[in-house]
């Protein structure tokens, strides 16, 4: 199971590696246009180009469950085929579109009068779901890509049939869904319900499930009943609206303000444990990654770049985060603390938030930052060291690996003696590459000759089990791994 979620993890780095440009075009629109935040008219030069940045941004950043489909359809597949990603996108088509509101209205007349239902079925286009539709998409390609039908069906056979065979199973999928998804869905707002009442620790509880739950997208349920008026509380619109706690039953903004110290200064804190720990041959990749991911979370609280780049490399690590967030609500609910926000809770919210009548010590900001970045990045560092956990930078691979040198440059020379090496193309089940390996599955472990593979000039084998062999190769990999697919087709 941890073996898969890595595999995920590692096919999210592509469509998660766009977004980080995305959150700072926004944080720098917001900033020149608070009116795309806060209402009102769009008028001068910096303000229509702060519109047009935050649109650019909000192009992906809205659609980000797309880029998840694609994304782990092509990552997951075993030979990263586009086919994968067209079936991918048809079965996120077939269960966004059978679990549509309006559809799903025709199918169960009923469901319309049922409000937390329909506010279910309005959240179906989700990551969750982007993600769910990306793995059938990838699964149905590494299991049909192959599939020979009679000859009066032939057009369709091979890979051809992939994405029907992902449409019919969406099809099925959808069916389940159309009565787990509101029951779900149902049971988080029951449960927002049930934490409204219990004060500080409340706010902390509600924080912590907000951003466990953010790989499945059901935080929009909870949401709605803090943020929004889904049974009478609305902490956002109330604080927005320019009323304070007197004019609510709660302590208005208790509900949002946790997140300012952990998204602005906690993020950071926890990606410069992760550089400081990323081994050295790949600091620069998870800099890339992590830095730029800080920056959004800073400016305007978009944090899916840090932590869709973890959740499934390292998915204990995100709850441990998790549990960050809501203590640190707590804490910022009993030193009073409060900042609303109408997008997240980044910079650019603080900044305009902080002049409405039911902000209140927004100075603290600053020691409760400190604090946040100072434990965010002793946790992380803690657990990434302790654990060896496998964050952006740490993957498998020998830190010396990218600095090895393949000893012949003919790579079809090189993928043949692989081959005969590890035994013919009938011994293989499965053929991946990351930044320095082959990585090969096979049926019969007796039939691999060590010896035969590194007469290819490689610099090593390893077989971690009886049916996986992994010959490093060095950065040249990709190039051998292409011309090994050839061979073993």
């Amino acid at each position: 199971m941890m073996k898969y979620l890595q595999k995920l993890g590692k096919a999210l780095m592509l469509p998660v590696a766009v977004l980080p440009i995305c959150g700072i075009l926004m944080g720098i629109g917001y900033l020149f246009c608070p009116a795309t935040m806060q209402g009102g008219e769009i008028t001068g030069v910096l303000p229509l180009i702060g519109f047009f940045l935050v649109k650019a941004g909000a192009a992906l950043i809205d659609n980000m469950a797309l880029l998840f489909v694609i994304g782990v359809g092509v990552g997951m597949a075993d030979d990263n085929d586009g086919t994968a990603g067209l079936a991918a996108l048809a079965s996120w088509l077939m269960i966004t579109t059978l679990l549509a509101q309006g559809t799903v209205t025709v199918l169960m007349p009923s469901i319309a009068e049922n409000e937390n239902a329909m506010i279910a079925f309005g959240k179906i286009a989700n990551p969750f779901i982007g993600i769910l539709a990306g793995i059938i998409g990838a699964t149905c390609y590494n299991k049909f890509k192959s599939t020979k039908l009679p000859d009066w069906l032939s057009f369709f056979s091979g890979k051809r049939c992939v994405a029907i065979v992902a449409g019919v199973i969406s099809i099925l999928v959808s069916a389940i869904l159309l009565f787990v998804w509101p029951v779900v869905f149902g049971a988080l707002i029951a449960l927002g319900n049930a934490i409204v009442g219990m004060g500080a620790v409340g706010s902390g509880i509600y924080a912590f499930l907000n951003r466990l739950l953010i790989p499945t997208g059901l935080h929009h349920a909870l949401n709605n009943v803090f943020w929004f008026d889904t049974i009478g509380l609305g902490d956002l619109t109330h604080f927005w609206a320019g009323e304070t706690s007197a004019d609510v039953t709660w302590d208005l903004g208790m509900y949002m303000s946790g997140f300012f110290p952990c998204m602005m200064f906690g993020i950071p804190g926890a990606a410069l444990a992760m550089i400081q720990t990323a081994k050295d041959n790949k600091r620069k990749v998870a800099i890339g990654l992590v830095a730029s991911a800080a920056v959004c979370a800073f400016v305007c609280g978009v944090t899916e770049p840090f932590e869709f780049g973890f959740m499934f490399l390292a998915p204990g690590l995100y709850v441990v985060y998790a549990l960050l967030y809501g203590i640190f609500t707590v804490i910022t609910t009993l030193l009073g603390f409060r900042a609303g926000f109408s997008f997240s809770a980044g910079a650019t919210d603080l900044l305009f938030s902080a002049s409405l009548p039911a902000a209140a010590k927004t100075w603290m900001i600053v020691p409760l930052g400190i604090a946040a970045f100072i434990v965010f990045y002793l946790v992380f560092r803690f657990a990434i060291v302790k654990f060896n956990l496998k964050t952006p930078g740490r993957e498998d691979d020998d830190e010396d690996e990218t600095k090895v040198q393949l000893a012949n440059n003919d790579f079809t020379e090189v993928a043949r003696i692989v081959l005969e090496g590890v035994g013919g193309k009938e011994n293989v089940t499965s053929i991946d590459n990351c930044i320095t390996r082959l990585r090969l599955e096979i049926k019969d472990y007796t039939k691999v000759d060590e010896k035969k593979i590194k007469s290819a000039g490689v610099a090593g084998v390893i077989r971690p089990s009886k049916t996986a062999v992994q010959v490093i190769i060095g950065t040249k990999v990709q190039f051998v791994a292409d011309e090994f697919k050839k061979l073993a087709k």
